[in-house]
C-alpha cells in the first residue's frame, strides 16, 4: 500500500509545471539524439548532465530518465527508413523492419515499433515499482563488505562486458580507476597524483571524463574522417500506422519473451539495451513460431528486439535505485547526475528521500506514453535531423561540452582536462579500448575504495571478511566467475580451434 501511495505522490510531482517541462524536454532531446547515427544515447545523456548542475535534483533527473528511455525508441525509425541504425541496439531491428519498409510497408513497421516500445517499457516500469522495495529492503541488511561486493561485481561485469576484448575492458577499466584515485584520501586524509595542482587535491571531476570521453573522444574520430558520412537512401514516405489487435494477439508471445530479456539483462550491471536486444532476437530465432521467416521483414523481427530495448530501461534503473550500481551506460551517468546533487542511490534513499525516487518511477510511466505520442505524429519531422551537415552536429556537440564543464566547477583547467580526455576517448576509439568501463571506474572508484577501507578498519584488516560473509562471499564468488568464464571460454575455442585443423588438413 505504501507503495502506490508513494507512487501517487511520485506523479503528483511528475505534473508539477518544472518537472513537466523537463520530461517533455528529456524527450524530445532523447528523439533528436538517437536520430542522429553516431551522436549515441550515453553521449547524449552525458551532454545534457552538466546543465543538470543548477537544476533541482527531481527535474534533473526526470530529464536524463526521459532522454534515456526515448534514445531506445527513436533510433528504430532510421532504421526502418533508410537502413541507418542510430545505435547499435537498432541492428537487429533494422534486420526485419528495412525490409518490410521496402516492401511498402514502413508505415507498418513504425507502428510495429511504437507498439513495441510502449509495452516493453510499461511492463518494465511496472515490474520496477514492484521490485524496487523489496530489493531495498534487502540491500538495508547489508554492510561494508556487502557494499564492496555488490560495487566489485559491477565493475567486473562492466569490465567484461566492455567490448570485443577482454584486456581492453580491463585495462580501461583500471585506468578509470586510477584517475578515481587522484586527491585527498578520504580515510587517512593523503594526497595522491596531485603534482603541485591544487585542482587536483578535490580529484579530477568524473563530470569532465565523461565528457570528454565520449563527446570530445566522438567528434576527434570524425573530424579525422572529414565528417563525411554515408548518404542517407529514404524509403517511401513517413507515417506510423498502428496494428490491429488482432495483429498484437497473434504475437503476443514475441511481447512477452522480449519484455522478459529486456529487464533480466537491464539487471545485469554494464549490459544495456544492446545486448538486450541482440538476446531478445536471438531468442525469438531459436523458439519464435516463426522464426524461419525471421529477416524477411515480418512483425516478429521489430517487435523482439524493441521490446527487450525499450524494458531493459526498467531493469537497469533498478540496481541503480536500490543499490547504486549502474546497469547501463547510461544509467552510470544519471548515477553522476545523484551524486553531482550529493544523493547516493541506494536502500537508504526509499526511507530518506523516497518523493525523488518514486517521481522518477512516475516520470518512466508518463515518459513511455508521451513518448509514443509524440513519435506518432513526429516521425516526419525528427527524421529531417538527418539532414543537417555533419560538422554542424559536430560543432554544436562540442560547444555543449565545453560549456557544460566549465559550469561544473568553473575553473578554465577543467577545460584542459576535456580536452586531455577528449583526446583519450578518441585513442581508446581508434585502439578499440571500450569507454564505458573507464567512465564507471572514475564513478565507481571511489565508492569502492571508501567500503574496502571502512570494512579493513572495522574488522581489523581481515580481507577474508569478504568470502566468509553469505551476501558477500556470494557476490565474490560471482565476480571471480565473471572474471574466469572469458578466459575458460577462450581456453575451449582454442582446443576446439585444434581439434578441427587436423580434419580440415586431411580433407
Amino acid at each position: 500500500m505504501d507503495v502506490i501511495q508513494h507512487l501517487a505522490t511520485g506523479f503528483v510531482h511528475v505534473f508539477q509545471l518544472p518537472n513537466l517541462l523537463s520530461l517533455l524536454v528529456g524527450l524530445v532531446l532523447g528523439l533528436l539524439v538517437a536520430v542522429l547515427p553516431g551522436l549515441t544515447l550515453v553521449m547524449g545523456v552525458v551532454l545534457a548532465l552538466p546543465f543538470t548542475y543548477h537544476m533541482q535534483i527531481t527535474p534533473a533527473i526526470i530529464l536524463l530518465t526521459a532522454m534515456y528511455v526515448s534514445g531506445t525508441y527513436a533510433g528504430a525509425w532510421t532504421s526502418i527508413l533508410f537502413r541507418v541504425p542510430g545505435e547499435p541496439m537498432d541492428v537487429p531491428l533494422l534486420w526485419d523492419g528495412y525490409t518490410m519498409a521496402r516492401k511498402g510497408g514502413a508505415a507498418a513497421a513504425l507502428g510495429w515499433t511504437l507498439v513495441a516500445a510502449l509495452f516493453g517499457g510499461l511492463l518494465a516500469a511496472t515490474v520496477m515499482v514492484a521490485l524496487a522495495q523489496p530489493i531495498a529492503r534487502i540491500a538495508l541488511t547489508f554492510s561494508t563488505p556487502e557494499y564492496f561486493g555488490i560495487i566489485f561485481f559491477g565493475l567486473v561485469s562492466v569490465g567484461s562486458l566492455g567490448g570485443g576484448s577482454i584486456t581492453n575492458a580491463f585495462i580501461s577499466l583500471f585506468f578509470g580507476l586510477l584517475i578515481s584515485t587522484v586527491g585527498v584520501d578520504d580515510i587517512y586524509g593523503a594526497e595522491r597524483f596531485v603534482f603541485g595542482v591544487p585542482l587536483f587535491k578535490d580529484g579530477i571531476d568524473y563530470l569532465v571524463v565523461m565528457v570528454g570521453a565520449y563527446g570530445l573522444g566522438e567528434v576527434f574520430s570524425r573530424m579525422e574522417k572529414g565528417f563525411a558520412s554515408a548518404a542517407v537512401e529514404r524509403t517511401g514516405d513517413v507515417r506510423t500506422r498502428l496494428p490491429t489487435w488482432r495483429e498484437v494477439v497473434a504475437v503476443r508471445m514475441t511481447f512477452l519473451r522480449g519484455s522478459i530479456i529486456g529487464i533480466v539483462v537491464g539487471l545485469v550491471p554494464g549490459a544495456g539495451a544492446t545486448i538486450a536486444s541482440f538476446v531478445s532476437y536471438g531468442t525469438e530465432l531459436q523458439y519464435g513460431r516463426r522464426r524461419n521467416e525471421l529477416g524477411t521483414g515480418i512483425p516478429e523481427g521489430i517487435v523482439a528486439p524493441q521490446t527487450a530495448a525499450t524494458s531493459s530501461v526498467g531493469g537497469a534503473l533498478i540496481p541503480l535505485v536500490t543499490m547504486g550500481v549502474p546497469g547501463s551506460g547510461a544509467t552510470a551517468i544519471i548515477l553522476g547526475a545523484f551524486l553531482l546533487h550529493g544523493l547516493q542511490p541506494g536502500p537508504q534513499v526509499f526511507t530518506t528521500s523516497p518523493e525523488i525516487i518514486y517521481a522518477m518511477f512516475a516520470s518512466l510511466f508518463v515518459g513511455i506514453i508521451g513518448m509514443c505520442v509524440i513519435g506518432y505524429f513526429a516521425a516526419k519531422l525528427m527524421v529531417r535531423v538527418l539532414d543537417l551537415p555533419e560538422a554542424i552536429v559536430s560543432a554544436y556537440v562540442v560547444t555543449c561540452c565545453f560549456l557544460g564543464a566549465y559550469a561544473s566547477r568553473s575553473n578554465v583547467t577543467d577545460l584542459w582536462l576535456l580536452a586531455g580526455f577528449g583526446i583519450v576517448g578518441y585513442l581508446f576509439e581508434r585502439l578499440r579500448f571500450p569507454i564505458t568501463p573507464l567512465v564507471l571506474g572514475v564513478i565507481l572508484g571511489p565508492i569502492a575504495e571508501t567500503s574496502f577501507m571502512t570494512t579493513m578498519v572495522s574488522f581489523n584488516n581481515d580481507w577474508t571478511v569478504f568470502f566468509t560473509r553469505p551476501v558477500s562471499g556470494t557476490l565474490m564468488v560471482m565476480a571471480c566467475a565473471a572474471l574466469v568464464s572469458p578466459l575458460v571460454r577462450h581456453r575451449l575455442q582454442q582446443r576446439q580451434a585444434r581439434r578441427t585443423r587436423p580434419t580440415q588438413g586431411a580433407s
